[in-house]
């Protein structure tokens, strides 16, 4: 906090003690401007969370009307000032020989090479290893419609994870427009520059016609992770949740909440995998034959979840079930909800930041239960797919992504958990684990290079 105080308080005495009866803990305080009447004061202090922000400000603030609060920032907001990404060039520009290499003249032998065969654009430029990553800010996080501008940062973090996780070298491009034809054309005019394409927070059901018409017209993988990533993921972490209680995934009988972009390509994921029964709620309750055709992905759910046609609620359906996998709301389900599951069940409570039900109450009933926080044990996070899925495609020059590829990197990420290392509380290995984004990695370019095979 930058405060402004009148001398005659003594406000670095009045200050200090505002903020320790508001439960914060002072860190540093530096008198950065002095004048005869008044002093400039930046402090630093720890709070729990943004509130506790606010009310040390309020504490501070209500201390004098002769103390003003001029500006608060977080170590969050200092992190994102003036975004997390730069660009480095890879060669050296120190002498004119340097210049005219890698710029005129020198490039132009380059692009002419190039234009005499275009396949030479991903030896020879920074497309063999740059991924495009795009929204049009039509679903931030769980956030909503917030547009472009607030999607940026965003995607700024899914581009430094590429290039923490895989050394994928990714761009965060936000579009001005929410029109899906616009955001088809627009994407197909910038593809030539890049190696892989991917979609991120885009509302469905707009993201499933994206991606697929995508996928048709170019030559160069399209991915939208808040679908298959997630799916990813939650295949990988159920594949040792089922291991651990001795279950098989044939067998299982599992309630999915949420029939959105994540929860289609989940239900998808895993009935490729082996499920055989899943029943499916939205908003609006369970989906059998006599739910509204909305687009062809609910026509899909409609046709192949809930076999015997079910009709009746959630909590009913709750009732003997092995597996929750909530990709929806917070505070969907409740303790009742969980204790009438089968024996050994396990609880996917992913919604986030606030899951479908408390991590601690669901405990109390289901042997594994697994969110999307990183503050809770088995955290279902997307970074331990995209990057090395990623890493995978552009090492192995793939234009299409196929679902092999998608159940493959799951178990490779499955199988990054020894069966030492597997229990209740460790179903699914660390994001910093090294080992994911190589493993995946490797499991994609296999599956690529044996259907070049074929």
């Amino acid at each position: 906090m930058r405060i402004e105080a009148k001398t005659d308080l003594s406000p670095t005495s009045l200050i200090p003690t505002a903020i320790i009866k508001a439960g914060g803990t002072l860190t540093a305080l530096d008198v950065v401007e002095s004048h005869h009447d008044r002093v400039v004061i930046d402090v630093t202090c720890d709070a729990r969370d943004a509130e506790h922000a606010e009310a040390i400000t309020a504490a501070i603030t209500a201390t004098s009307p002769h103390i003003t609060v001029k500006k608060v920032s977080d170590r969050t907001f200092l992190l994102h000032l003036g975004g997390k990404l730069e660009v480095h060039s890879k060669v050296p520009l120190k002498t004119r020989d340097d210049l005219s290499r890698a710029y005129t003249p020198g490039v132009a032998r380059i692009c002419l090479a190039i234009a005499a065969d275009k396949s030479n654009a991903r030896r020879l430029t920074i497309k063999r290893n740059t991924v495009a990553v795009i929204s049009d800010g039509s679903a931030v996080l769980g956030l909503g419609n917030l547009g472009p501008e607030a999607a940026m940062p965003v995607m700024e973090g899914k581009a430094a994870l590429f290039k923490r996780f895989a050394d994928v070298d990714a761009w965060p491009i936000c579009l001005d427009t929410q029109d899906t034809e616009e955001i088809i054309r627009t994407i197909q005019l910038i593809a030539p520059g890049f190696g892989g394409i991917n979609l991120e927070d885009i509302s469905a059901p707009r993201c499933f016609e994206i991606e697929r018409r995508l996928r048709d017209l170019l030559d160069i993988p399209v991915f939208h992770d808040d679908q298959h990533g997630t799916a990813i993921v939650v295949l990988a972490a159920l594949i040792n949740a089922l291991r651990l209680v001795k279950k098989n995934l044939s067998d299982v009988r599992i309630v999915l909440i949420g029939a959105g972009a994540a929860g289609n390509a989940i239900t998808r994921l895993l009935m490729l995998s082996g499920a055989k029964d899943i029943t499916a709620f939205d908003s609006k309750g369970i989906i059998n034959k006599q739910s509204v055709h909305i687009d062809e992905m609910r026509t899909w759910l409609i046709e192949n979840t809930n076999k015997a046609n079910k009709s009746h609620s959630l909590s009913e359906e709750m009732k003997g079930a092995d597996v929750f996998i909530g990709v929806s709301a917070p505070d969907v389900i409740n303790e009742e909800n969980v204790a009438s599951m089968a024996k050994n069940a396990i609880v996917f409570a992913l919604a986030n930041p606030d899951p479908e039900i408390d991590p601690n109450v669901a405990h109390k009933h289901a042997r594994i239960v697994a969110t999307g926080r990183s503050d809770y044990p088995n955290q279902i996070n997307n970074v331990l797919a995209f990057p090395g899925l990623f890493r995978g495609l552009l090492d192995a020059h793939v234009s299409k992504i196929t679902d092999e590829m998608l159940v493959a990197a799951a178990h490779a990420i499955s199988e990054c958990v020894t069966s030492e290392e597997l229990n209740e509380n460790f179903i699914i290995p660390s994001v910093f684990d090294p080992a994911v984004s190589p493993a995946v990695s490797n499991a994609v370019f296999s599956i690529a290079k044996k259907s070049e095979e074929k």
